[in-house]
């Protein structure tokens, strides 16, 4: 039995004094309005309402049931009005999980915009370049990249981060510019280790031709300020996303190498734990975000500040 219905149909029938009054209200056969009731009284051990042709009326007992179940009938619809509220309106709080080049340099100040447009809202930001489980941290929306896998998910497109192959003025005078791929393997190779895990970069001419080149180097990193510090330092050469390099390239302390050549980039989604019935808060600030990655993003969000 549905206890909560059998409760809010019972306060009904002795609102209204008739069964079929109160199973036309809320959509049920009279019969089935008839059991619920009984059934509450089988369980409670007691008769609640008389029942006669003029109609029902709450017995003693019913009565003090009644008065008690009228107030939690009256929580549950507050309480309905404020979920339904909260899944229709930009407020509350919103928990966003990110990596953490992405969030440092790109979404932070995007966020900020955000809660200045919607002040009603409280954001939890999450820096985490390992993998989230988003039910099990509470997290309402991700910022992912790469291509995702089949999943429960829900997920929406926001665009494409390009990658680049950097190196510093005073590095390539002393080692030389790089001009196919393959002259890559007599360079010092700075290594993002999360990505670039079997230091192999991949290439492509734009023809179809692709190569995957071996590197090596001295140093390798998951963190994507660390390359960028090393290339800027004569270290070697980095391959690094466009955002993360784009104020060093506008400031020449990096140059870009392999002009015919380009890495391949990565798709960047929002997910979130259902596709189904997602908050409006979710939607609004995925759909913001849509906005807000036009097709070359970087060169207005992006940035080389300090981890």
């Amino acid at each position: 039995m549905d206890r909560l219905l059998g409760v809010k149909l019972f306060v009904r029938v002795v609102d209204l004094g008739s069964f079929s009054k109160a199973a036309a209200e809320m959509g049920v056969g009279q019969p089935s309005a008839t059991k619920l009731v009984a059934q509450l009284e089988k369980q409670l051990g007691s008769r609640l309402l008389h029942r006669s042709t003029r109609g029902v009326s709450p017995t003693e007992i019913g009565r003090l049931y009644y008065d008690k179940c009228k107030l939690i009938t009256h929580h549950v619809e507050e309480a309905e009005t404020v979920a339904a509220l909260l899944q229709s309106q930009v407020q509350g709080g919103l928990r966003i999980s990110t990596s953490v080049a992405f969030g440092r340099r790109v979404l932070v100040p995007l966020v900020m915009r955000f809660m200045r447009e919607n002040p009603r809202l409280q954001i939890d930001l999450v820096f985490e370049d390992r993998y989230v489980n988003l039910v099990e941290q509470g997290i309402d929306v991700a910022i992912r990249m790469g291509r995702l896998a089949d999943s429960t998910l829900g997920a929406r497109y926001l665009g494409l981060n390009p990658w680049v192959l950097v190196a510093s003025p005073a590095y390539l005078a002393q080692h030389g510019m790089p001009a196919t791929p393959e002259d890559l393997a007599r360079h010092d190779a700075l290594i993002y280790s999360t990505v670039q895990g079997d230091a192999r970069w991949h290439f492509s001419n734009g023809t179809g031709v692709a190569h995957a080149v071996p590197v090596a180097g001295p140093l390798r990193s998951n963190n994507l300020s660390a390359l960028l510090a090393a290339a800027r330092g004569g270290m070697g050469i980095a391959a690094l996303p466009t955002y993360v390099a784009h104020s060093s390239l506008e400031g020449c302390a990096v140059v870009p190498l392999l002009p015919g050549w380009t890495l391949p980039p990565q798709e960047i989604h929002a997910v979130y734990p259902s596709p189904r019935m997602v908050p409006a808060k979710v939607v609004s600030f995925i759909e913001w975000l849509q906005q807000q990655m036009g097709e070359r993003w970087w060169e207005v969000q992006g940035g080389d500040q300090a981890p």
